[in-house]
């Protein structure tokens, strides 16, 4: 895919504003719910290591992975979340509990409270637009999650979990030198590895 002016060589950008549209296009409530608890249900199946979980808080029309997320609690996991520090830098993720309040970050996403202590993923639950079979994935463009793949990468293993509707997924996503492919995607349909 290219674009006539040059300013969006990869197509991300049309890619983008389509994706948006078909993940708000799945407004009703019910199956939303539903696609949660079996993306949670498909979660707790994987072998996953004992490890950190670093997961992301809904925003918009995003796959809800609360429900994972207090599977992972209670089956003894430490679980985190990402605060967002200043655009193109990696995220950083802190200790989420439940019970505590949390605040309002820099885009208006609830984030554990500066207090928290900060945890480093070894698995880490990653949002997207759109994702093809191959592994890669559609983000938002502003290159949080690939850099904070890379560093996390860089220090140690991690396993990266596309989470998304079916709905989301294209016969292949535009990407580029930086993008970081992800080790599974997991959707309300099915569970999808890669590598290995």
């Amino acid at each position: 895919m290219t674009d006539p002016l040059g300013t969006d060589p990869l197509g991300k950008d049309a890619a983008r504003a389509v994706a948006r549209v078909v993940r708000d296009s799945i407004a009703d409530p019910d199956p939303r719910d539903r696609a949660a608890l079996a993306v949670r249900d498909r979660l707790a199946q994987l072998a996953l290591p004992m490890a950190s979980v670093g997961g992301y808080w809904p925003l918009g029309s995003e796959l809800d992975v609360r429900p994972a997320l207090l599977h992972f609690k209670q089956a003894g996991y430490a679980v985190a979340l990402p605060v967002s520090g200043p655009r193109g830098t990696a995220l950083v993720f802190r200790d989420w509990d439940p019970a505590l309040p949390m605040a309002a970050g820099r885009y208006g996403i609830q984030e554990p409270d500066a207090s928290r202590p900060v945890l480093q993923p070894g698995v880490l639950l990653v949002p997207l637009l759109a994702f093809d079979r191959s592994g890669q994935r559609l983000g938002y463009g502003a290159g949080y999650y690939d850099r904070t793949l890379d560093a996390l990468r860089a220090r140690g293993p991690v396993v990266a979990v596309g989470v998304a509707f079916a709905a989301q997924e294209v016969a292949a996503v535009p990407c580029g030198p930086h993008d970081e492919r992800l080790d599974w995607i997991v959707t309300e349909r099915e569970t999808l590895r890669f590598g290995e």
